[in-house]
């Protein structure tokens, strides 16, 4: 493994342990170059067969883990929620969607399980992303959509 920082084209492991999802080996690697000697992460992940997503025009593309990442990421920003528990609903999510889809899976059926599991996290975060995702054009459709979360709460 080369070293991020130099380029060197020798790293030893450090440490090596299964990730909080049991689907990951994580590894801390230290750069053998003297001159460096720095330290990083890198995870291990299970190569697994392509999932394609179908989008709403009918396209197909290769499943991206990093798009649910990035979506979580903008709507959990400034909220009080941990990278580990953003990280742990794109596991959940990802593993759920290769255990129920062989092939493909429909882009619907991602953005409601990204609402589902962002209802469960944190409220503002959920209305936030459902704002985007559903496409609101206007302040009584954000409203609706508030008052049916604050009912489902009680």
């Amino acid at each position: 493994m080369k070293c991020p920082y130099c380029d060197a084209e020798n790293t030893r492991v450090v440490e090596s342990r299964p990730g909080d999802d049991g689907t990951t080996i994580r590894r801390r690697r230290e750069c053998v170059n003297e001159a460096c000697g720095r330290r990083f992460t890198t995870y291990e992940r299970l190569e697994q067969r392509p999932l394609m997503v179908v989008k709403k025009d009918m396209e197909r593309e290769e499943f991206a883990r990093e798009k649910i990442y990035r979506g979580l990421m903008r709507a959990c920003e400034k909220r009080p929620i941990s990278v580990e528990q953003i990280e742990a609903v794109c596991s959940e999510i990802e593993r759920s969607l290769r255990m129920e889809y062989e092939r493909e899976v429909p882009s619907s059926v991602i953005g409601e399980r990204v609402m589902d599991a962002l209802k469960q996290l944190d409220g503002v975060a959920y209305v936030r992303f459902a704002s985007v995702y559903r496409e609101f054009r206007d302040v009584e459709t954000l409203a609706k959509e508030v008052l049916s979360l604050l009912g489902e709460k009680r």
